[in-house]
């Protein structure tokens, strides 16, 4: 019996309790995701691996962040860049320049330019999301609807775990 009620207090307890930290962590604290497309490249290749937090509120989210959401109109996870907060009217010119209330957008993430303009004013409540790549990204540009509710926010990409190469910090 001493046997058993060792291997349980030895094994089993902490075995267990380290399960429990580990679901508790993947809930509220970071996940990882996998990228599904090419609409970042070439800040993440498709089926990259990616380390994220959980976002718990959305209002300190900054223009410029990689954010996972719920795109509703896709019924799919998707990862994009941060273009456009609440509020906020954000013009793409013919030749890609996006602005934001008028003032040009320094982007340097983006290396394949599209030239699909528009003019999008963020409701209150909402984001705004682009592909770094402009040219192959299904984003808010092509979408019915363009804005992404706050609480369909779910993380920031914080760095890529894989493919090797790739392994580092996301900017």
């Amino acid at each position: 019996m001493d046997t058993v009620k060792k291997f349980f207090k030895e094994w089993i307890l902490p075995f267990g309790l380290e399960i429990l930290v580990l679901l508790f962590l993947l809930k509220y604290v970071f996940t990882f995701v996998v990228v599904p497309t090419g609409s970042m490249i070439p800040t993440i290749d498709e089926k990259s691996i990616l380390f994220t937090t959980r976002i718990h509120n959305v209002e300190k989210v900054q223009r410029g962040d990689i954010l996972v959401f719920e795109s509703e109109e896709l019924h799919e996870t998707l990862i994009k860049r941060l273009i456009g907060l609440p509020g906020e009217t954000v013009v793409v010119d013919d030749e890609g320049k996006v602005t934001v209330d008028g003032v040009l957008l320094d982007e340097p993430y983006v290396v394949y330019q599209s030239d699909r303009s528009g003019e999008f004013h963020v409701p209150e409540g909402c984001y705004l999301f682009f592909g770094d790549n402009r040219k192959g990204s299904n984003d808010a540009r092509r979408w019915d609807d363009p804005y992404i509710p706050g609480d369909k926010i779910i993380a920031k990409a914080r760095f890529t775990l894989w493919p090797l190469p790739n392994f580092g910090v996301l900017r």
